[in-house]
């Protein structure tokens, strides 16, 4: 079979979940002329995702550069919001200020919550210190035996697959050129990437390729060994239930907890909806969800509020999300001219969304990569790996 060739463009972004939605918009916005291929753009990881934007209750030690991307990131989606719902002819990405309490529900967990806050506020962050019985003055239908928590104003939510939409949806408006199908092999041309095959057999050429295809990333043929994206794939499976009228309001914020070292959060959207995640495992390139998986999610959800077990459960499912060796992003370019990473977000993808997309506008347009993304660029490991050979 022929490929058949198609003119060339300034970017190709491979992948449509968002992260590769929002580089392709914001690329054309800028005006570049600009293609994406996915098989199904606006699926991937965020049609699982809960879409906590929690910069401050996930704050990990060791992890203190990342959060101030994260931190410069959640600030914008406000913003963000607004202007994505104009881009995308009104569609609303369940953008809610709800704020986050993260509780302690045994002497253990108390402990690690009390470092945590220590951790925040030497970073300078704003979280309040709540006894239990504050804890479920806020939040009535958590479990008798909560021991204290952590109260977080400036954590929010959105809701990632009304997301996905309506980046889809602003992408189209703004003539981005959507390929559905699945990039099979890097085009290289004279040490420069110039472009992708597609698996119909469509050859897309472009002056700058943008790899943003989550925990797929590193599995794009023709790309140089010395350049490939160091992600793999880490499972999480989330359920989703329903708060029927009788029950509303079930819980007025997301709820957070780690219940015998697991961590396991509640989302409620504004819809009814309740989200229960997520498990975190290592097993590559499989999405089953486990009775397993599904019986430890439900039986801590169930120490947190015992109330929900009288929700109906309405969907289980699995995703992989992207990790890399550090668990922050891939942002920038590579050391193959033309050939930039926009992958590896792990658990920050919907949080990082609005700074990932401006980034990469920024860089493709003046091949300039903004300050704040430096400490992401992808050479990172390839320095790590020759200074291994060394």
């Amino acid at each position: 079979m022929h490929s058949l060739k198609k003119a060339g463009s300034d970017v190709l972004v491979i992948g449509g979940g968002i992260i590769g939605l929002v580089t392709a918009w914001r690329a054309a916005r800028r005006g570049l002329r600009t293609v994406l291929a996915d098989p199904s753009p606006g699926g991937g990881a965020a049609q699982v995702a809960a879409g906590m934007l929690a910069a401050v209750t996930e704050l990990h030690y060791g992890e203190e550069t990342l959060l101030g991307l994260n931190l410069a990131s959640a600030a914008r989606y406000p913003e963000f919001a607004a202007e994505l719902a104009e881009a995308s002819g009104g569609l609303d990405i369940g953008y809610r200020a709800c704020g986050t309490l993260a509780v302690a529900l045994d002497a253990d967990d108390r402990l690690h919550l009390r470092e945590l806050h220590a951790l925040q506020r030497r970073c300078g962050l704003d979280s309040e210190w709540l006894t239990g019985r504050e804890c479920r003055r806020l939040e009535p239908l958590l479990a008798p035996g909560v021991r204290g928590g952590l109260r977080v104003d400036g954590d929010h939510q959105v809701d990632p697959r009304r997301l996905a939409a309506a980046l889809l949806a602003a992408c189209e408006r703004a003539g981005v050129a959507i390929h559905r199908a699945s990039a099979e092999r890097l085009l290289v041309t004279a040490d420069r990437a110039a472009g992708a095959r597609l698996d119909d057999g469509t050859e897309l050429r472009a002056d700058q390729v943008v790899l943003a295809a989550g925990s797929l990333s590193g599995r794009l043929a023709g790309v140089p060994p010395e350049v490939a994206a160091p992600v793999r794939p880490v499972k999480g499976q989330v359920l989703r239930l329903t708060v029927p009228p009788a029950y509303a309001p079930f819980l007025s914020r997301t709820v957070r907890a780690v219940v015998r070292g697991s961590h396991v959060y509640l989302v409620p959207r504004e819809n009814g909806e309740l989200v229960v995640g997520a498990t975190s495992e290592e097993l590559g390139w499989d999405t089953t969800v486990t009775a397993g998986g599904v019986y430890e999610l439900l039986r801590d959800a169930h120490e947190l509020v015992p109330g929900i077990t009288e929700l109906p459960l309405t969907e289980t499912r699995a995703g992989l999300r992207p990790g890399s060796p550090d668990n922050a992003p891939l942002l920038g370019p590579t050391d193959l001219p033309g050939l930039h990473l926009a992958t590896g977000h792990y658990r920050n993808g919907v949080l990082l969304t609005p700074v990932t997309g401006d980034v990469m506008a920024e860089l493709l347009t003046t091949g300039e990569l903004p300050e704040a993304a430096r400490p992401f660029t992808p050479r990172r490991f390839a320095q790590a790996r020759q200074e291994s050979y060394a």
